[in-house]
């Protein structure tokens, strides 16, 4: 019993260790004034790939056509195309900084990850709690694991200082918006 609960605590501290280098990468999103989720695929104790959110902010006083496609999911994903050394997609564990839409939920699991971790919940458009077994064969024969709140308070202030950038307009008056600042009111950040 001994050897599991040090196992489990090892996979704790690695998962936090790892989920910082995601969290690294939505802190320079933001900087960026970009919607601030950051995403690094790892193989073997290894970051192989990194991505972060890009293609949301318009220029001042030009409506522009928001990349909804650009996911730091999505981009982590694509980077793995370059990766110097054999990428075995069994042996990775994905961290993000958000839970993956449904878009990115599903590239993940065509890509063969078995494992997903994220720090933040998304209320409004989170995928990874969708129900596999309704979905086509494709989907529904994937196996993923998914663990959930890993450096979750930490996600959660760069959301919030996300929201309250002056002149922000992304997601401006949402769901996730108000979920933000009801989390940040009511101290629900762990």
């Amino acid at each position: 019993m001994n050897s599991e609960h040090s196992r489990d605590s090892k996979n704790a501290d690695s998962d936090s260790a790892f989920m910082l280098s995601a969290l690294t990468q939505a802190a320079a999103a933001l900087e960026q004034g970009e919607f601030p989720v950051g995403c690094v695929v790892v193989q073997e104790n290894q970051i192989i790939s990194r991505g972060c959110r890009n293609g949301t902010v318009p220029e001042p006083g030009r409506r522009a056509i928001i990349s909804e496609v650009d996911h730091a999911e999505i981009r982590a994903l694509k980077n793995l195309e370059s990766c110097p050394y054999p990428v075995v997609p069994e042996k990775c564990t994905l961290y993000c900084t958000l839970e993956p839409c449904l878009m990115c939920f599903g590239a993940i699991m065509l890509t063969g990850i078995p494992r997903i971790v994220y720090a933040f919940e998304d209320p409004m458009g989170g995928g990874t709690a969708c129900d596999l077994a309704s979905l086509p064969l494709l989907y529904k024969n994937c196996r993923v694991q998914v663990k959930k709140g890993v450096c979750r308070r930490k996600s959660l202030d760069l959301f919030f200082n996300f929201f309250n950038k002056k002149g922000n307009q992304y997601w401006k008056n949402s769901l996730l918006e108000q979920y933000v600042r009801d989390q940040k009111q009511h101290g629900s950040g762990k």
